[in-house]
């Protein structure tokens, strides 16, 4: 079954902006996750590359000995399904 990347942008942007609305969650955290979500909009870059890109820095993100359990889970939860993309886009 196709996935529809739209539609799996966006739910990776809402969750994103969940982190950036948090107060528990670190300003250095909420702001790469403000990037990120800037960059899953840029459509001057091909989808995959996006996708690829959001994928590095939130996995960088997630390492971070800083982020609350709860914000490390939903990042996990958002390169699950940017990790859904296919790179042939």
């Amino acid at each position: 079954m196709p996935v529809d990347s739209k539609k799996v942008i966006k739910r990776c942007a809402d969750t994103l902006k969940q982190i950036i609305d948090d107060d528990s969650v670190p300003r250095n955290i909420r702001r790469a996750a403000d990037d990120v979500r800037k960059k899953l909009f840029d459509e001057s870059v091909s989808l995959a590359v996006r996708a690829a890109s959001a994928t590095s820095v939130l996995d960088e993100v997630s390492n971070d000995p800083n982020i609350p359990l709860h914000a490390r889970t939903l990042v996990w939860g958002v390169v699950s399904q940017l990790e859904t993309i296919s790179v042939d886009m």
